[in-house]
């Protein structure tokens, strides 16, 4: 394939093909072929002229997704090559302006590159050699661009200069080769252990562990410090089961061994009550399955909220008003807060902002101004997770009168 001078090779070939053309006949022999920008090209000429103007260059996408056939063989990778077309732009002046030997210099033009529609190997050798683009699996083509009054008046004033006699020409497909290297991977000498071949089975059952469901006690919707947690899902069984816990807010994982009892569709896990190491928050839960002589196998992760949960309000019930008609409350709660925590306390239908917490901490500080007086129920809110309000273990599920604030 070609070097990115390919662009140039085609030009050079086509000032080639135009110039044969012009010297065929004994009224052009003056002429001379330039590849300038229209505004300049004349530049004091006034011998017969055609100029060769690129003006625009695209991608053939057909040859964007798959490499060259040739280069590289079934099984390995390379990059596709950089496929172009080139839009050119042909101009005829005529001997002393002389629009009649303009008009014959364009025709003698346009009949060569129609008798020519393809650049031949020979040909593109022979504008410049070292381009390797005579060696390109598609042939070079040449095809008319037949532009539009508009369109060419667009690109005349664009050039800043007077409008003269042209046609436009299309030249593809250019195939400029990737600098990247192609992967080549070593042939496959066996297929898996032993040279079994692929392993079937008889159901739609995947064959490696997956967890399908994450079962909450009490049909809670969010999960807390302590509670077990029972995974359903397929091929959970081996030697050692192990179920992490990944956090944004925690440099490493947890790794926390699931309990005894489980079997290849149903594991469970108790989630330690460990508050200094453990936060509120949305964790990406999956399983590693360990078993001997074979490598370990991770599971897929599902979503876990934890929710914070409230272990003591100071002062206890009834919560009398200052004179400005406000309420402090403090809140005890597990697991601690980080200082990067977003936290809430949410009285009835009012969300009333935590008061800074620099440090990591159990205890976080209320003020409710303006409080107003009767019972409202209470939720602690941290990251967008809400503490447990709702005993759904009854039915139906009642609020929990822990949970409740009396203000007088």
């Amino acid at each position: 394939m070609s070097a990115p001078s390919a662009i140039a090779t085609v030009t050079s070939t086509l000032r080639n093909l135009l110039t044969q053309a012009a010297l065929e006949d004994p009224e052009l022999l003056d002429t001379t072929v330039t590849t300038q920008p229209p505004a300049i090209a004349r530049n004091g000429n006034d011998a017969n002229q055609l100029n060769l103007f690129l003006f625009s260059t695209s991608v053939d996408t057909a040859f964007s997704n798959a490499p060259m056939p040739g280069q590289v063989k079934k099984g390995e990778s390379g990059m596709p090559p950089l496929a172009l077309v080139l839009k050119y732009m042909i101009t005829a002046y005529g001997r002393n302006d002389d629009d009649v030997n303009g008009h014959r210099l364009m025709g003698r033009s346009m009949s060569a590159l129609h008798d020519h529609p393809i650049l031949g190997r020979s040909e593109i050798q022979a504008a410049l050699p070292d381009t390797d683009l005579h060696n390109q699996v598609e042939r070079v083509r040449i095809t008319p661009n037949m532009l539009s009054v508009d369109d060419m008046s667009k690109l005349w004033t664009s050039f800043q200069s007077e409008y003269r006699l042209s046609t436009g020409y299309e030249v593809s497909v250019v195939l400029i080769e990737s600098t990247l290297p192609t992967k080549t991977p070593l042939p496959v000498l066996k297929r898996g252990e032993n040279d079994q071949g692929v392993t079937t089975q008889p159901d739609l059952i995947p064959p490696f562990p997956a967890i399908t469901e994450i079962i909450l006690p009490d049909q809670q919707t969010s999960a807390m410090l302590g509670d077990t947690l029972i995974l359903n899902g397929h091929h959970l069984d081996g030697d050692t089961i192990t179920v992490r816990f990944n956090h944004p807010l925690l440099i490493n994982p947890v790794d926390v061994s699931a309990l005894a009892g489980g079997n290849d569709v149903q594991i469970s896990v108790q989630i330690p009550n460990d508050p200094a190491d453990w936060l509120v928050g949305f964790y990406s839960l999956e399983v590693i399955i360990n078993k001997a002589g074979e490598q370990d196998r991770t599971t897929n992760t599902l979503p876990l909220p934890v929710a914070p949960q409230i272990l003591g309000i100071a002062p206890p019930n009834p919560v009398a008003r200052d004179g400005s008609g406000a309420v402090t409350l403090t809140l005890t709660s597990n697991p601690q807060i980080r200082p990067d925590q977003r936290v809430a306390l949410l009285l009835g239908e009012r969300e009333v902002a935590a008061e800074d917490h620099p440090l990591q901490t159990d205890t976080l500080v209320f003020i409710i101004e303006e409080a107003a007086t009767g019972n409202f129920h209470i939720r602690l809110r941290i990251d967008g997770i809400d503490s447990l309000l709702i005993d759904r273990s009854v039915t139906p599920p009642v609020f929990d009168n822990a949970m409740e604030v009396i203000i007088s």
